[in-house]
């Protein structure tokens, strides 16, 4: 059992409005991809797969220990496994996960392990690299992939997608526009040589926001955006805040001019103030780098900043003139503006703080 004072709350009502905006912007005949992987972006992979198994078509996760603990929850969706590992093929099978394949010693293998076990037409997706240069096949590749394909029976492509490299980015619109072109086109041969018509899929959060008219295909992939993280301010704006991290204070000091605060004694007062312990530290997730009144909390809807060093379970904040007792709420991340601005405060990004946020807080539905 977790008890730890620290608490993430996720707002499943908040999550379901995030979605529904989302696929306001699709045609209804549009599938959804729920991406859950890293624990839900540093929420609950479990919990958010439940509440969205019957709102969504799919769900998506980095690796197979991670589709695993979404079979043993209970969820029955088809799961895409972004990053399979060639020695995780048989628990994959297992657990009827289905593999992202980008390489050819990825297929080669699994088409091995399909034709061990006897399977027909085993669910496989196929990655095309058309630009972000990360995984994924190559246009040169389609002939020997269908050649590949076409010599067996024991597994069956259910779709073909692609990752556009800077979706968020409007100056880079004919890039993109290059990418989806050429994805059409790739789309198109595989279709024409299998004699099917695999489900396709491109678009992310932001692409979804800036391509959903030029490159929706038969599917989306939601991650972020469910979230309460849109492609901008403005976006995020519009959608509604899903996790809130609390704690608590601890204990409150008095701090004299001239008197130090934390490891190194990084803080020093330059007049009498208080000072207020809260039970959250940088191996909870909270980057050392918002010590030193880079990064702040709120108490009672006021600003405390965080002085000194991060501590491994606590941090120091600032509370003179902040009505507060021992035991008061403290709220460490309070919605989607006050992550951003933390995030940009140490040069990271809010999906680098959410995921962060340690498996020994306890999470709460709301």
């Amino acid at each position: 059992m977790n008890n730890h004072v620290s608490v993430l709350e996720i707002n499943l009502d908040s999550l379901e409005f995030n979605l529904n905006y989302f696929k306001s912007k699709l045609k209804n005949t549009t599938k959804t991809l729920a991406v859950v992987k890293a624990f839900g972006y540093g929420s609950s992979s479990v919990e958010i797969s439940k509440f969205l198994t019957d709102k969504v078509s799919y769900f998506a996760v980095a690796y197979v220990d991670e589709g695993i603990a979404l079979r043993k929850a209970g969820i029955i969706n088809p799961i895409l496994v972004l990053h399979p590992v060639i020695s995780n093929f048989d628990k994959l099978i297992e657990y009827q996960l289905e593999p992202n394949i980008y390489s050819f010693k990825l297929l080669n293998s699994f088409l091995k392990n399909t034709e061990k076990f006897s399977l027909k037409n085993y669910p496989i997706h196929i990655k095309f690299n058309t630009g972000l240069n990360r995984l994924g096949f190559n246009n040169a590749d389609i002939s020997e992939i269908i050649a590949s394909l076409k010599s067996q029976n024991s597994v069956k492509v259910t779709s073909i997608f692609s990752h556009i490299a800077a979706s968020e980015d409007l100056k880079e619109r004919d890039f993109t526009l290059k990418q989806i072109s050429n994805f059409k086109s790739i789309a198109s041969e595989i279709s024409k040589n299998l004699g099917y018509s695999p489900i396709k899929h491109m678009l992310n959060t932001s692409g979804i926001i800036n391509y959903a008219m030029e490159a929706q295909f038969d599917m989306v992939r939601l991650g972020i955006g469910l979230y309460g993280f849109g492609n901008d301010e403005e976006e995020t704006s519009k959608l509604k805040n899903v996790l809130t991290l609390k704690s608590i204070i601890s204990q409150i000091y008095t701090i004299n001019k001239g008197d130090s605060v934390g490891y190194n004694r990084a803080y020093k007062a330059d007049k009498t103030m208080k000072s207020a312990t809260i039970p959250i530290g940088h191996a909870d997730g909270i980057s050392r780098q918002l010590g030193n009144k880079k990064g702040y909390v709120y108490i009672h809807n006021k600003k405390a900043p965080i002085i000194g060093n991060v501590c491994m379970d606590m941090i120091m904040v600032d509370v003179s003139g902040i009505n507060c007792e021992e035991g008061d709420e403290v709220i460490i991340y309070k919605n989607q503006q006050h992550i951003i601005e933390l995030a940009k405060k140490i040069n990271t990004i809010s999906y680098e703080l959410l995921t962060a946020i340690s498996q020994r807080i306890k999470r709460i539905v709301k």
